[in-house]
Parts: C-alpha cells; sequence; structure tokens
C-alpha cells in the first residue's frame, strides 16, 4: 500500500468531519468541566463520560437516519447501523490522546493543571493534522494545506481563548 493509499484509508476512516467535531467537543469539554480548579480526574470522567454519550446518540442518530433510504432502494437495518458505526470512528478515536493525557493528570504522573493545558494544545494539534491531512489529500499545494490547517486549528485555539476568559 502506497502512502498515498494509506492516507486515503485515514480519510474514509478517521478524516471526518466527526473527528473534526469529537475534537472541539473534547476540548470545549475540558473547558467546561476543567473551570475553577476542577481536577483531572473529574475533568476526565466528564470527558469520556460526554464523548461516549454523543457517539451513542450519532450512531443512532445516524442508523435510524439511513435506515430505508441507499439509493432509492431500502437498507437493512443492519447496513444502516454498520456504516454508522464506521462514520464515527473518528469521533472516538479524536478523544483518545488528550483523555490520555487526563487521565495522566488523573493518575497524579502530571500536574493537574499542566494535564489540562496539554490536553488542549493536543486537541488544537489534532484539529491542525486533519486540516493538513484533507488538504495534502486533495493534493492541494503545501501553502493551501498549512493554511487548511490553521483554520482547522483555529477551533481549538478558540476553545483555548475561552478557557482564558472563564478563568
Amino acid at each position: 500500500m502506497t502512502t498515498t493509499d494509506a492516507l486515503r484509508q485515514a480519510r474514509v476512516d478517521f478524516i471526518t468531519e466527526e473527528s473534526v467535531y469529537g475534537t472541539v467537543l473534547v476540548n470545549g469539554m475540558i473547558v467546561a468541566a476543567g473551570a475553577h480548579g476542577a481536577s483531572s480526574m473529574s475533568v476526565f470522567v466528564s470527558v469520556i463520560t460526554t464523548v461516549v454519550v454523543f457517539w451513542a446518540a450519532h450512531v443512532y442518530s445516524g442508523t435510524i437516519a439511513g435506515h430505508g433510504v441507499d439509493m432509492g432502494k431500502r437498507a437493512p437495518l443492519s447496513v444502516s447501523l454498520n456504516r454508522s458505526l464506521r462514520r464515527s470512528v473518528g469521533f472516538l478515536t479524536s478523544a483518545i490522546p488528550p483523555s490520555v493525557v487526563l487521565l495522566l493528570g488523573a493518575l497524579r504522573i502530571v500536574d493537574d493543571t499542566v494535564a489540562l493545558w496539554v490536553a488542549l494544545w493536543l486537541g488544537v494539534a489534532i484539529l491542525a493534522v486533519l486540516g493538513f491531512t484533507v488538504f495534502a489529500l486533495r493534493g492541494d499545494s503545501w501553502p493551501i494545506r498549512i493554511l487548511g490547517a490553521v483554520c482547522t486549528a483555529l477551533f481549538g485555539v478558540a476553545m483555548i481563548i475561552l478557557k482564558a476568559i472563564i478563568h
């Protein structure tokens, strides 16, 4: 498999609007749950719980919306569920890196404040990679790829600005 083929497969599996949405959701939860000196453990639990509930709602709504509709033909519920599950993989996987950092804080391996800030900036980095990769797959020039990375990352930066305003 060539590098381009691997990137295209990653595009199908992980580089989706669900990945962007999941990353922004995680950053938003870190901001909301981490307000007023909350511990990494409480933020970790809030983030994981919220991501799982939103993911389940996303899979459910995708299954129901896609059930019975497949290019004008009836699609079985199992086909609709499988399509929705595959489509939402990025929603869950985008939450893993920041959650691992929060868990390190919860386990007292790193300081709570450090864990929260690193998790937020990790979300920005994930968004940048997602944006860059989409434009790379389109075959766009390096400046456009970088612009795509910056624009996508700005959603995470917006959450960091929100955290700074809240505190």
